[in-house]
């Protein structure tokens, strides 16, 4: 999880932090946060992007 939410700070360009079992960024990513998690392989049904 922590190597996931570095490669996503690093392509955003963003800071953010792994909470209680979730990625916390800063900013608002979210469609962008889904193409890369799609595209890293990540299937689009267990994406929950809030």
């Amino acid at each position: 999880m922590n190597d996931l939410a570095k490669k996503l700070k690093g392509e955003l360009a963003c800071g953010g932090t792994v909470k209680d079992g979730r990625i916390e960024l800063q900013g608002d990513h979210r469609n962008r946060v889904k193409d890369i998690l799609i595209k890293s392989g990540y299937s689009e049904d267990l994406i929950e992007v809030r």
